[in-house]
């Protein structure tokens, strides 16, 4: 009886990433990969003509990134089953991947059996986390509610570390300035500080955000 094989679709800007993933799920007899894509705009599009059972989706990426991409996957195709495989493990990463969709969030430094039983779970349904950004979320629900910043906050916070302006801010998220500064205004009071400098620094302290951009 032959077994029914769990068909995979593998995004990353990184060629040898690409290679090093294909060849070593490809290695596995309940796994094929049906795809291989280079940044957001081609998975979306290989995603909407393969309909894999699970999108491995690596974060930053040119053009549209990776969140961007499950947004827009989940928008074609709600059950889509998406883990982000990335280094990154901030706040200002893990949250708007998770809100986007995401049906679990790996590093790339798990073990490779760490990813097989990942993708297995995935595929039945469950939600994985590596254990490093499930205990990220486990100390941010038991944060003191008033220093949970929320995705488009940390957004904002995000630009902000970058040296952005409010009307530079505003213009890369579509929205007003007068927004951008409403936001500042709930970061500051959530952080207790009094200015962008300030917010900045504690942000990073906190591992709210980071600058390796």
């Amino acid at each position: 009886m032959l077994m029914d094989k769990i068909r995979i679709l593998i995004t990353d800007d990184h060629p040898v990433v690409l290679e090093g993933l294909s060849g070593m799920l490809a290695g596995q007899p309940d796994f094929e990969v049906i795809g291989l894509a280079a940044d957001g705009d081609t998975a979306v599009k290989m995603h909407g003509s393969l309909a894999p059972d699970i999108t491995l989706m690596d974060l930053r990426m040119p053009g549209l990134d990776g969140v961007g991409a499950i947004k827009a996957i989940k928008a074609q195709q709600p059950a889509s089953r998406i883990i982000v495989l990335t280094t990154y493990d901030s706040d200002a990463d893990i949250l708007p991947a998770i809100e986007a969709g995401a049906t679990g969030y790996l590093l790339k430094d798990a073990p490779r059996e760490d990813l097989f039983r990942a993708i297995r779970a995935a595929a039945r349904g469950d939600a994985v986390l590596a254990p490093a950004v499930a205990a990220r979320l486990m100390t941010r629900m038991r944060a003191p509610a008033e220093e949970n910043l929320s995705a488009r906050e940390i957004e904002v916070l995000q630009l902000v570390a970058k040296g952005a302006g409010n009307k530079e801010i505003g213009k890369s998220l579509h929205i007003s300035t007068a927004t951008v500064k409403t936001h500042l205004i709930h970061i500051y009071g959530k952080l207790g500080v009094d200015d962008r400098t300030a917010a900045v620094t504690t942000a990073l302290e906190k591992g709210i955000i980071t600058l390796a951009r």
